[in-house]
């Protein structure tokens, strides 16, 4: 392919042509109301994700799994103003051919230093108990080595090699500077809250082990869920450590109202402040990465196209207001 054809994902425009390396983020075969067979796709790279589409596709043919890198070229197309591609070609790329560090995306952070700053705030809880039972469950999280690559989620926010450790640090930040603020909340009781609310996922979600992202979900995470995982691993985890049963039960609390509200997916709504704090820096952390990410491709002063996660919005990119003034 020559070189003028490579294009990064945020590049590709409508009517041009378009290719290079991307990863397979989902691949399905779909029938056409003509009755053909067509790949219904969707592509991404370090620079953002883009559906894809190749009629005519042989529906004898399997597509190459998601999660893998592929070779492809196409056109750009548009279809409900959103920016698509019309695939002509699209096989399993070989290793190194391309580089992998275009194509997965990462955490802004050096995931080593963010490990050291949840262990941190881990140690230097004062209530023993609920110490006692953050460490025990960080050390069981981070067996092997995991939580310096496990992202946060398959899709959405931090979906990233790293993304759960980015994930909690932001979160710890906020929960440090709303403490500041509101000085009656308990901030040790916040911060492991922090830490613990997303650990399930480590159980629910399976990571790939080339591409280092979520692959899909394993059967508890299917059954169970990881809030419903995360509040019977602090059970576990108090009795290992001879925690106090009210330590337990409050972190519990901590996990299981997390999403807020009930129809949001938590088990109770928040009953104290620490846990309405949780739920709320949870939310804006998960919705500005959101954000940022769909204005990355977005040119000053334009918006994007509709995010679904965010209520079907558009988003304006605010240019620089300095320039506007006289």
């Amino acid at each position: 392919m020559e070189e003028a054809d490579t294009n990064v994902i945020a590049e590709i425009r409508v009517n041009e042509k378009c290719g290079g390396y991307a990863l397979l983020r989902s691949a399905e075969v779909k029938m056409a109301k003509s009755g053909k067979p067509y790949l219904d796709a969707s592509l991404s790279d370090v620079s953002g994700e883009i559906f894809a589409k190749f009629w005519d596709w042989p529906a004898d043919q399997t597509p190459p799994p998601a999660g893998s890198v592929v070779k492809f070229s196409g056109l750009g197309n548009e279809f409900n103003g959103r920016i698509q591609v019309k695939l002509d070609m699209m096989e399993p790329a070989q290793e190194g051919e391309y580089d992998k560090t275009r194509l997965l995306p990462h955490a802004p952070e050096d995931p080593k230093k963010m490990l050291a700053e949840v262990l941190k705030t881990a140690v230097g809880i004062k209530n023993r108990s609920i110490r006692d039972i953050v460490c025990e469950l960080l050390r069981e999280a981070n067996e092997g080595g995991r939580l310096l690559t496990f992202p946060a989620a398959r899709t959405l926010h931090h979906a990233e090699i790293g993304g759960f450790l980015h994930h909690i640090t932001t979160m710890l930040r906020m929960a440090n500077a709303v403490c500041d603020v509101y000085t009656t909340l308990d901030r040790d009781l916040l911060c492991a809250g922090v830490i613990l609310h997303d650990l399930g996922k480590l159980d629910e979600m399976e990571q790939d082990q080339t591409t280092g992202l979520v692959s899909g979900y394993t059967t508890e995470g299917r059954l169970l869920g990881h809030i419903a995982i995360a509040a019977a691993n602090i059970a576990l985890a108090a009795e290992r450590v001879g925690a106090s049963k009210e330590a337990a039960m409050t972190l519990s609390h901590l996990v299981l109202s997390h999403h807020g509200r009930v129809e949001f997916g938590s088990q109770v709504p928040p009953r104290f402040p620490e846990a309405e704090v949780l739920s709320k820096i949870d939310e804006l952390d998960a919705r500005i990465y959101e954000m940022e990410e769909a204005l990355k491709a977005v040119e000053s002063g334009g918006f994007s196209e509709r995010v679904w996660a965010l209520d079907n919005r558009e988003l304006y990119k605010v240019p620089d207001l300095e320039e506007f003034e006289t």
